[in-house]
């Protein structure tokens, strides 16, 4: 064979290989292009644009008080047997036999006592019970004037104590004063508190918040906000389960909601968690929660 001829048959072989390894390698990635490509969608939170209530929140402190308290000084000298003192007493029920005449309770309340000792201040070894309705409790607050406008009988609070810490008790508020006190610049104002399980003590420190200026408006979870800049996004999920990006205006916070003022509509579906796995118009499969 001459040399020339053999040279080309190398050149053609050569270039017979590369195409072949060409050929090859644009065949595997085709079949794991299409592999990868037919990945199913994620599985993603979704939840629905609900009515509920909003509030704005004015939090501050006040006293228990009970709806009636009674007290009775007493001798221990003027105290007939033994001093055997219920918890609980209703009204007309014996609360203590003395020599100058028993006492009798005026309502129905719960007992207690202080001073039973013989303290050189008290010569005459004077103590005292202690008749309390707790059945509903009270407490005077004070408003700063800049939230007057906003306080009305009836408007609705939550109290909590710290010895119930995970326990919101509901109330109201009962009454409010004709003016402002102009030392404290501050309107005095009353609450009340259903208290029928007697779990609230008179002279607890209450935490108490004032809810005003309530509304109906619409709610998601504060985990499907997307903030960029000064501007708020949500993923709202069409029929055929594509996620579109949408601007929306926010309005308050709280407990885990946030009150959307315009940009969605009630019962969208929305994408409630896993904002990280949502692309805009990207394909997933809702997960309702």
């Amino acid at each position: 064979m001459k040399r020339s001829t053999k040279i080309i048959t190398i050149v053609v072989i050569f270039f017979l290989i590369i195409a072949t390894v060409i050929t090859a390698r644009t065949m595997i990635g085709n079949h794991f292009k299409k592999k990868f490509s037919k990945r199913p969608p994620p599985g993603i939170i979704v939840t629905n644009v609900i009515s509920e209530q909003f509030s704005e929140k004015l939090e501050t402190f006040g006293t228990a008080i009970s709806s009636k308290s009674k007290t009775f000084k007493i001798r221990k000298d003027d105290v007939l047997g033994e001093l055997n003192l219920k918890n609980k007493v209703k009204k007309g029920d014996l609360i203590l036999n003395l020599e100058s005449g028993n006492i009798i309770a005026p309502f129905d309340g719960v007992l207690g006592y202080t001073g039973l000792t013989e303290d050189i201040f008290v010569s005459d070894n004077i103590f005292i019970i202690t008749l309390d309705d707790n059945s509903t409790i009270f407490s005077d607050i004070k408003i700063p004037e800049s939230f007057a406008q906003f306080i009305k009988k009836g408007l609705p609070v939550e109290a909590r104590v710290s010895s119930y810490k995970d326990r919101v008790f509901n109330g109201e508020i009962d009454f409010i004063s004709s003016r402002i006190n102009a030392d404290t610049r501050s309107l005095l104002s009353r609450i009340k508190i259903n208290n029928q399980n007697l779990e609230l003590l008179s002279g607890s420190l209450l935490e108490i918040t004032v809810k005003f200026n309530l509304r109906d408006s619409l709610g998601v979870p504060d985990t499907s906000i997307m903030m960029e800049g000064e501007k708020s996004y949500i993923y709202v999920v069409s029929d055929e389960n594509i996620t579109n990006k949408t601007e929306i205006e926010i309005g308050l916070r709280g407990e885990g909601r946030v009150e959307i003022l315009s940009g969605v509509n009630e019962g969208d579906q929305i994408v409630a968690e896993g904002l990280k796995k949502v692309r805009p118009r990207g394909k997933i499969k809702p997960i309702k929660n």
